[in-house]
Protein backbone atom coordinates (compact mmCIF):
# COMPACT_ATOMS: atom_id res chain seq x y z
CA UNK A 1 0.00 0.00 0.00
CA UNK A 2 0.95 3.11 -1.01
CA UNK A 3 -0.04 6.74 0.21
CA UNK A 4 0.33 10.10 -2.10
CA UNK A 5 -0.01 13.72 -0.89
CA UNK A 6 0.72 16.21 -3.46
CA UNK A 7 1.07 19.84 -2.77
CA UNK A 8 1.90 22.63 -3.86
CA UNK A 9 -1.03 24.14 -6.99
CA UNK A 10 -2.30 27.12 -7.51
CA UNK A 11 -2.81 30.18 -9.48
CA UNK A 12 0.05 31.64 -11.66
CA UNK A 13 0.15 33.88 -14.81
CA UNK A 14 0.78 32.58 -18.53
CA UNK A 15 4.84 32.33 -18.76
CA UNK A 16 4.85 31.80 -14.84
CA UNK A 17 6.57 28.78 -13.15
CA UNK A 18 5.23 26.52 -10.52
CA UNK A 19 6.30 23.63 -8.65
CA UNK A 20 4.57 20.53 -7.40
CA UNK A 21 5.69 17.79 -4.61
CA UNK A 22 4.29 14.39 -4.21
CA UNK A 23 4.88 12.43 -1.04
CA UNK A 24 4.79 8.86 -0.75
CA UNK A 25 4.27 6.95 2.27
CA UNK A 26 7.06 4.59 1.35
CA UNK A 27 10.65 4.46 0.40
CA UNK A 28 10.15 5.32 -3.25
CA UNK A 29 13.18 3.55 -4.31
CA UNK A 30 10.98 0.76 -3.94
CA UNK A 31 8.57 2.29 -5.93
CA UNK A 32 9.16 1.09 -9.46
CA UNK A 33 7.57 4.39 -11.10
CA UNK A 34 6.48 7.07 -10.34
CA UNK A 35 5.10 10.14 -12.08
CA UNK A 36 2.74 13.00 -12.61
CA UNK A 37 -0.64 12.83 -15.03
CA UNK A 38 -3.25 15.58 -15.44
CA UNK A 39 -6.97 16.17 -16.25
CA UNK A 40 -8.66 18.91 -17.61
CA UNK A 41 -12.25 19.43 -17.40
CA UNK A 42 -14.14 17.72 -19.63
CA UNK A 43 -10.63 15.54 -20.88
CA UNK A 44 -9.00 12.44 -19.58
CA UNK A 45 -6.10 12.50 -17.60
CA UNK A 46 -2.62 12.27 -19.50
CA UNK A 47 0.34 11.55 -18.77
CA UNK A 48 2.79 14.81 -17.87
CA UNK A 49 5.65 12.75 -16.49
CA UNK A 50 7.19 9.54 -15.20
CA UNK A 51 11.11 8.88 -12.95
CA UNK A 52 11.68 5.02 -12.98
CA UNK A 53 13.81 3.51 -9.86
CA UNK A 54 16.54 3.36 -12.56
CA UNK A 55 16.45 6.61 -13.12
CA UNK A 56 14.29 7.10 -16.48
CA UNK A 57 12.54 9.70 -17.75
CA UNK A 58 9.56 10.20 -19.39
CA UNK A 59 7.64 13.50 -20.65
CA UNK A 60 4.86 14.19 -22.54
CA UNK A 61 5.42 16.25 -26.19
CA UNK A 62 3.57 18.89 -24.89
CA UNK A 63 5.57 19.68 -21.78
CA UNK A 64 9.22 18.39 -22.84
CA UNK A 65 11.96 21.33 -22.19
CA UNK A 66 9.64 22.98 -19.68
CA UNK A 67 8.85 20.59 -17.18
CA UNK A 68 11.57 18.56 -15.28
CA UNK A 69 10.58 15.89 -12.85
CA UNK A 70 13.08 14.66 -10.17
CA UNK A 71 13.26 12.82 -6.86
CA UNK A 72 14.40 13.08 -3.23
CA UNK A 73 15.13 9.82 -1.92
CA UNK A 74 15.14 11.53 1.77
CA UNK A 75 12.37 12.69 1.72
CA UNK A 76 10.00 10.12 -0.50
CA UNK A 77 9.21 12.66 -2.68
CA UNK A 78 9.05 13.19 -6.90
CA UNK A 79 8.90 17.04 -7.99
CA UNK A 80 7.55 18.47 -10.83
CA UNK A 81 9.00 22.10 -12.09
CA UNK A 82 6.93 23.72 -14.47
CA UNK A 83 8.36 27.00 -16.25
CA UNK A 84 6.83 28.87 -19.05
CA UNK A 85 2.84 27.51 -18.52
CA UNK A 86 -0.03 28.29 -20.57
CA UNK A 87 -3.67 28.47 -19.93
CA UNK A 88 -3.51 24.87 -21.80
CA UNK A 89 -1.73 23.58 -18.60
CA UNK A 90 -4.12 24.29 -16.36
CA UNK A 91 -5.53 20.93 -15.10
CA UNK A 92 -5.82 18.70 -12.17
CA UNK A 93 -2.38 17.40 -11.32
CA UNK A 94 -1.89 13.46 -10.36
CA UNK A 95 1.10 11.37 -8.58
CA UNK A 96 1.33 8.34 -9.80
CA UNK A 97 3.37 5.25 -8.43
CA UNK A 98 3.35 1.93 -10.09
CA UNK A 99 4.64 -1.09 -8.02
CA UNK A 100 5.82 -4.30 -10.08
CA UNK A 101 5.45 -7.45 -7.62
CA UNK A 102 3.72 -10.66 -8.42
CA UNK A 103 1.32 -8.66 -9.76
CA UNK A 104 1.04 -5.18 -11.05
CA UNK A 105 -0.34 -2.12 -8.11
CA UNK A 106 -1.29 1.37 -8.58
CA UNK A 107 -2.13 4.08 -6.67
CA UNK A 108 -3.43 8.02 -7.40
CA UNK A 109 -3.16 10.96 -4.72
CA UNK A 110 -5.81 13.07 -4.47
CA UNK A 111 -4.67 15.38 -6.94
CA UNK A 112 -3.99 19.59 -6.68
CA UNK A 113 -5.17 22.16 -9.23
CA UNK A 114 -3.11 24.18 -11.34
CA UNK A 115 -4.60 26.70 -12.88
CA UNK A 116 -2.31 29.09 -15.53
CA UNK A 117 -4.78 32.19 -16.04
CA UNK A 118 -4.14 36.46 -16.21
Amino acid sequence: QVQLVESGGGLVQPGGSLGLSCTASRNIFSINTMGWYRQAPGKPRVLVATLTNGNNINYADSVKGRFTISRDDAKNSVDLQMISLTPEDTAVYYCNAKLVRTRNYEYWGQGTQVTVSS
